[in-house]
């Protein structure tokens, strides 16, 4: 009996962004203008760095990956959002929450291990700037970003596997948009403490170890700038750093608020998700491209070949 009451859960019904009964229509046109602000904004960074040989460079190659991770990270939730927003079925099949689970935590771990080497490429380029290029060589780059999203994997794995290899034989309504381990756990038969605890772990781990390799990155930069002894020389470096941080900021506030208060508020978590989901993805690359002359430049570049090639037709 109890195998065959296990088995019936073959889906799961979003109950949505709690206390937003009659919004769906509004929310549908903001979530969608976001979601689409994102895109093109991401789509055209990464065609910027791919068309501009100047921008084929170590810090340039890591925002590239930050752009296919806010692609990702974005489209995770939001598209099955915008389907129930829009009137269709809030139900979702139980490998689906498992698979929106497994990448929204994939895709989360990877951009905090991205920041983190984002960070390390600043303090390279700032306080060995001699030895930048041969330090930051391409197997480096490419040795740390596979890493950033190997660790990733391993991480999301760990909590998909615990997560679902629960039995689910009761409600199956969960309490939120999408499928987080805080709104699934609960629809469990069986004692869900050692998922938790790892959960709570797990993230709380990975995101305290790269915040705090990043303050030691961003100290040694620190301390770095201040002994260039020209107020031009030391703009310049900290021109190259404040994109970053203002990135981290936006990716790192809504976590540590989420996973880290004891009691967090559905309706407080929602608006945050949301700001961690949709709206940080979408800043960045304006983070990044408003003042960046190379990403402006580059941009201007790719809009003229594909003008004059229309002018050619």
């Amino acid at each position: 009996i109890r195998m065959r009451n296990i088995t019936l859960v073959t889906e799961f019904i979003l109950l949505g962004i709690p206390e937003t009964g009659g919004l769906e229509t509004a929310l549908f046109s903001l979530f969608s203008a976001l979601y689409l602000c994102t895109i093109l904004g991401n789509v055209l960074i990464l065609t910027a760095i791919l068309c501009s040989s100047r921008l084929h460079t170590p810090m340039y190659y890591f925002l590239g990956n930050l752009s296919i991770f806010d692609l990702g990270f974005s489209s995770t939730t939001v598209p099955k959002m915008l389907s129930y927003l829009s009137g269709h079925s809030p139900g979702i099949s139980f490998q689906g929450c498992a698979a929106q689970l497994f990448f929204y935590h994939f895709l989360g771990c990877t951009e905090c291990f991205l920041y983190t080497v984002m960070a390390y490429d600043r303090f390279v380029a700032i306080c060995y700037p001699l030895r930048y290029t041969v330090i930051m060589n391409h197997r480096v780059c490419f040795v740390l970003a596979t890493g950033t999203w190997m660790s990733g994997c391993v991480h999301a794995t760990i909590l998909t596997s615990l997560t679902f290899r629960l039995p689910y034989c009761g409600s199956t309504q969960v309490g939120y948009y999408f499928c987080d381990i805080p709104a699934v756990l609960p629809l469990a038969c069986e004692d869900t403490s050692l998922a938790q605890r790892v959960s709570f772990t797990n993230v709380g781990l990975v995101t305290l170890i790269c915040l705090f390799l990043i303050f030691v990155s961003y100290t040694c930069i620190g301390i770095s700038i201040l002994k260039i002894r020209s107020t031009e020389g030391r703009q310049r470096a900290f021109s190259t750093c404040s994109a970053h941080l203002t990135a981290i900021l936006c990716a790192y506030g809504p976590v540590i608020i989420i996973y880290l208060q004891p009691h967090p508020s559905l309706l407080l978590g929602a608006v945050i998700q949301m700001l961690n989901n949709l709206v940080t993805p979408m800043l960045n690359p304006l983070i990044y491209s408003l003042r960046n002359n190379d990403v402006k430049l580059a941009l201007k570049c790719v809009f003229l070949k594909g003008s004059h090639a229309l002018e050619i037709e």
